[in-house]
């Protein structure tokens, strides 16, 4: 697969993510993503936003931790952006961080439960995706089916792209991962990542899927720095897929956020 390019907001609210993600199309961005933290802007608000002014970039958020919304809340959020976007939304999803708020607000915090949360939340967010009736029966979550006024399916066939951050080498975790889009690489413990893990990750996953998927990875570059190309080669030959920019550091400097998006992507 070819490398595609997107954009992390590292914060901000629906003005500035329409703005962004708008000259991130202009500049020939191939996505555009926000956050989804325990308190702050909405990010089903701030890509609402950004779809209303862009036509072709791809809109995501990064990333949506399940164990913390209603399943069937994401389900009908993400069909009715999908449908706006007319098919240009990515859902991406793991446990998420801890610290970013969860004690604070009463979320589950035990990764065990988190998990099993993730797990039966997104079978029932691709059940509902799929039509109705449907029905789940799990540890967390009961389903009955139903048939007031559900939302229109995605406009995406077979489903909404849906990414999964696995931890390599985990077995359960990369088997969850194979059963979906796109892998957003961790490394167990929390290690640093590396090229190489990419490398057998993805081998792990053609042989379990029998076909490749979107490998995604992250980082900061400077678009003039033939080091920085050279950086992300390596990592789309170790088989990523998609290169997310990102400026987690940044906050309350729109003006910067901007000037890197106009700048365009690291060419490779």
């Amino acid at each position: 697969m070819a490398l595609r390019v997107g954009f992390v907001l590292p914060y901000g609210a629906a003005p500035l993510a329409a703005t962004a993600a708008a000259e991130a199309e202009e500049a020939g961005w191939d996505g555009f993503f926000v956050w989804d933290a325990v308190w702050s802007s909405d990010p089903w608000v701030c890509l609402t936003a950004a779809a209303m002014v862009t036509d072709r970039i791809e809109l995501g958020t990064m990333l949506t931790p399940l164990s913390r919304r209603r399943p069937w809340k994401v389900a009908s959020e993400t069909a009715t952006l999908d449908d706006l976007c007319r098919g240009r939304l990515i859902l991406a999803t793991g446990l998420g961080a801890v610290d970013t708020g969860f004690a604070e607000f009463g979320e589950e915090t035990d990764r065990r439960v988190r998990a099993e949360l993730l797990d039966e939340s997104l079978e029932i967010i691709t059940g509902l995706w799929a039509g109705q009736p449907y029905s789940f029966a799990g540890r967390h979550y009961t389903v009955e089916p139903i048939d007031f006024l559900p939302p229109p399916r995605p406009a995406r066939r077979p489903r909404i792209p849906i990414w999964i951050v696995g931890a390599w080498p985990s077995a359960p975790s990369m088997d969850r991962v194979a059963r979906f889009d796109g892998w957003l690489p961790y490394v167990k413990g929390g290690g640093e990542l590396f090229p190489d893990h990419v490398a057998a990750g993805c081998t792990y996953l053609v042989e379990k899927r029998g076909e490749p998927i979107d490998i995604v990875v992250e980082g900061s570059t400077d678009p003039t720095s033939a080091a920085d190309a050279a950086t992300v080669g390596t990592w789309r030959d170790a088989g990523a897929t998609w290169w997310l920019e990102t400026m987690w550091a940044t906050r309350d400097d729109d003006a910067a956020v901007i000037s890197r998006i106009r700048r365009g992507p690291v060419p490779v």
